[in-house]
This record gives structure tokens, C-alpha cells and sequence, in this order.
């Protein structure tokens, strides 16, 4: 069976107080809404429409980074969720098959859940996600008799009864298409807020022959966030998940309450994660590599064996072979890093290619950019570059070449040579002591003035 995801994203949020779209906050380093796309993945869906309103084109531009096929559905004005519903009806046009509503500020809503509802469908032909309430305060309360869920009651509107009821609305729907478009044309908006509500489509379709059930799910799962304080929070469960999920899958963390994940960090068995180390978005360590205290990395690849650190940054673009160091107070971006190859303190290397082998001096630097363009490096395996050389670009070293300490190599050296790119030194006897004397005077002469 095919199935489509709706996801919702349309609300502006004013509890966040922001100029940027609710659903854009980011938790654990990608927007609040790709947390819900990820668990929807599970469903390998032939269709994913999101549907925006309040800077829909932000929204929009974000979805388009995850994946480019997404469908957007505009919702102008803000007339409750089953109208948001129907905005899509357009974009979901022809297609056959099972549709799931998600919620772009309900993050956390498992792949499991969703398989779990998809399994659900086969026998119903709506689903409702429902979790047990710790405080039920004034949700939505799911009214069931035996496997079949009746309708759905706000807290207002139920009686005493229905208010003990503690089984609420998460707001997740699954049903067939053409079912879910029948249900939501008979939607109406007979309420105080004039509004189109999703939960009515319940009633309706008991009443009009359908049938609906409800699947439970853990009541952490179904989070929302509408303040920065629960957006603080959310991000607290993410990384806390995370930290649980790298152990569990092998991954030495040393200090787990330290280190910071993104959605997409990847860390592979027997890897070490020394304390303080913050992963950005899109950062591959595999296994056996150690990433040593204080290092922040994004955008790169740590291949097996390799070592980063302490106090070093990755940034995008860093690609480091097996056995590869990193060392202190080194920055590497945009480079590729040869297997077995050292860089071990205070340098920096952009726009670059180091061979296997290579020994990179400290305080080396490679120079790329020269106010307009930037140009790139090339330096040879088995090669040794002496401290504080300054590298620019673009310039090749070639293989097993050396480059003498303090020079500045603006032109090419070939294999095997030795590079020699500083001043010639001069001693002058006595000079500094003298000098010294004559700025001692002044500055005594001065101090006499005042």
C-alpha cells in the first residue's frame, strides 16, 4: 500500500516570540519539523506535502534542503487543522493509498508509533494516535468502546464522565485518502473560534459507517513545543536520547552529559568521545577514531583510527583518512587529510589536499583566499612541512619534498626538494642591548616629565 505524509507547519507560534517560524527552531541542529519527517521516512512514503502559512517560503526553503521532492500546500489563512488538511488536497491529487498527518512541532513521535499506526490501518480505515496522560488537564479526550474509538471530546465540552477518561489526542492521523478528503469536506466550523477541527472527522466517520481506532503511544512522545522553555526542554530529551543511543550502539562517551548531537551525527563502534565535544550537523566518526576534549566538529568525516583534538575544530568540507591526526588548536576546512598523516598543533588548513604520510609543522598555514577568490593547496604524501610555513595558494609540494621552517612558498616544489622561503639572517652585535638602553632613557625622561 502507498503511502503519503502530511505534514503540518503552517502556525506563526506567538508564544516563541520570534521573527522565525515556529517549526524552524532547531533541535539538535536541524529544525523542530525534520525531526517529524525523519520518523515519517519509516513509511517510505511516494509523496511528503507540507503545508505552511506563517513564512511559508522559509519553511519552505528548509523542507526543499531536506529533500527537494517535497510538495508544499499553503495555508493563507489560519482556519484550524482540517482545513490545513485540505490545503493539501491538490498536491495528493490521484494518489491512492494511506495518508499520515503529522505535526511539525511534535517532534518526537517514534518510527515505531507511526509502523505501529500503519499496521493499525489494515484493520480501521482511520487511526488516531493516543497517549495515557500523566495530567490530562485539557486535552482531548479519545472515547472508545472496545477497539473502536467513537469520537473525539475536547476537555470543554465532555462530560464528568468523559473528563476521567485518560486517553488523549496526540492530533496523529492515519487514513485512506479518499476516505480522509470525504470526512474532511463534511469537517464543519459551527464553534466559537469559526474554526475547521481535524478531531471531528472521528464522529463523522462512525456516523457515516467508517471505522477508527486509536493507538497509544508513550506520553514523552507526543511533546509539542510552543515556548522557548520547552524548546530548551525538547532539545534536553534529543541529546539525552542520542547520548543513550551512541552507548548503546558501542561509543565510548566519556563525560555523556557533555557532549552535544545533532540529528544526523553519526558515531561508529568503539569510537571515544572525549568531554565538551559539540557535533554540528552532518559529521561521520567512525570506528576506533577518538575525538579528544573540546573539539567542535561539522560538516566532515573522521575515518577509522583517526584522532582529533583537544581544542580542535572541524569545520565543513574535512576529510580525514584512517589513522589521520588532528592535534591541538587546529582548524581544517574544506580538506582532504591523507591516511596516516599529522597536524598535530596551532595550524590551519583550508582548501587542501595532504597526501598519506605527511608531516604538517606546527603553526603552519595554508593561505587560500586573496580577498576575492579562493585557491587551494597541494601537498604530496610523505612530505614534511616545517613549522610556521606559510602555504600560498595555489601551490603544489610535491611527494617527499620539504619545506624549511618560517618560509613563505609562493611557488611550486617538486619531489623530493627541500624549500627554502625566508630572509637571510643578520646579526648585529650589541645592537639590542643599545637599543634597549636608548628606549629605557626615553621612557625615564618621560616618567621625569609627569
Amino acid at each position: 500500500m502507498a503511502t503519503a505524509l502530511i505534514l503540518l507547519a503552517a502556525g506563526q507560534g506567538t508564544r516563541m516570540n520570534s521573527d522565525l517560524p515556529k517549526v524552524l527552531h532547531p533541535i539538535g541542529n536541524a529544525p523542530m519539523f525534520a525531526h517529524a519527517l525523519a520518523s515519517g521516512a519509516a513509511l517510505d512514503p511516494a509523496r511528503t506535502v507540507v503545508v505552511v502559512g506563517h513564512g511559508g517560503d522559509l519553511v519552505a526553503r528548509e523542507a526543499h534542503k531536506i529533500d527537494e521532492d517535497i510538495l508544499i500546500a499553503r495555508q493563507d489563512e489560519q482556519l484550524g487543522t482540517a482545513h490545513a488538511v485540505l490545503q493539501t488536497k491538490e498536491a495528493l491529487d490521484g494518489f491512492e493509498g494511506d495518508v499520515f498527518i503529522l505535526y511539525g512541532d511534535t517532534p518526537f513521535v517514534s518510527e515505531d508509533t507511526i509502523l505501529r499506526m500503519a499496521e493499525a490501518r489494515r484493520t480501521h480505515d482511520v487511526v488516531v494516535l493516543g497517549f495515557e496522560a500523566a495530567d490530562p488537564g485539557r486535552y482531548g479526550r479519545l472515547v472508545m468502546v472496545g477497539d473502536k474509538l467513537t469520537r473525539i471530546v475536547e476537555y470543554k465540552d465532555a462530560t464528568e464522565a468523559e473528563r476521567a477518561i485518560t486517553l488523549c489526542n496526540s492530533g496523529l492521523v492515519a487514513a485512506d485518502a479518499n476516505v480522509l478528503f470525504d470526512l474532511l469536506d463534511q469537517v464543519g466550523n459551527d464553534n466559537a473560534a469559526g474554526e475547521y477541527y481535524l478531531p471531528d472527522i472521528i464522529e463523522i466517520a462512525w456516523k457515516s459507517g467508517w471505522t477508527a481506532t486509536a493507538v497509544s503511544c508513550a506520553e514523552t512522545e507526543t511533546l509539542g513545543v510552543n515556548t522557548r522553555a520547552e524548546l530548551a526542554r525538547a532539545d534536553g530529551i534529543f541529546q539525552a536520547a542520542k547520548r543513550a543511543e551512541a552507548m548503546e550502539n558501542g561509543v565510548t562517551l566519556m563525560a555523556p552529559e557533555t557532549v552535544f548531537f545533532s540529528l544526523d551525527t553519526y558515531l561508529g563502534r568503539d569510537a571515544v568521545i572525549e568531554p565538551n565535544v559539540i557535533f554540528g550537523p552532518g559529521v561521520t566518526v567512525e570506528s576506533t577514531a577518538r575525538i579528544r576534549a573540546f573539539s567542535h566538529l561539522e560538516g566532515c568525516h573522521v575515518s577509522m583510527g583517526s584522532t582529533v583534538g583537544p581544542f580542535a575544530r572541524l569545520r565543513p568540507g574535512a576529510e580525514l583518512a584512517n589513522n589521520a591526526h588532528i592535534g591541538n588548536f587546529v582548524e581544517v576546512k574544506n580538506a582532504q587529510i591523507g591516511e596516516g598523516t599529522k597536524v598535530n598543533h596551532l595550524s590551519y588548513i583550508g582548501d587542501a589536499d595532504i597526501g598519506d604520510g605527511t608531516n604538517i609543522g606546527a603553526g603552519t598555514i595554508t593561505c587560500n583566499y586573496d580577498g576575492v577568490f579562493k585557491h587551494r593547496t597541494t601537498v604530496g604524501r610523505d612530505a614534511f612541512i616545517g613549522s610556521n610555513t606559510m602555504l600560498v595558494a595555489p601551490v603544489t609540494v610535491g611527494h617527499e619534498a620539504m619545506t624549511a621552517s618560517g618560509s613563505v612558498i609562493t611557488s611550486d616544489v617538486p619531489n623530493g626538494a627541500l624549500a627554502i622561503g625566508r630572509a637571510k639572517q643578520v646579526n648585529k652585535p650589541m645592537l639590542a642591548v643599545r637599543m634597549f638602553e636608548k628606549l629605557k632613557s626615553l621612557k625615564a625622561k618621560k616618567q621625569k616629565g609627569q
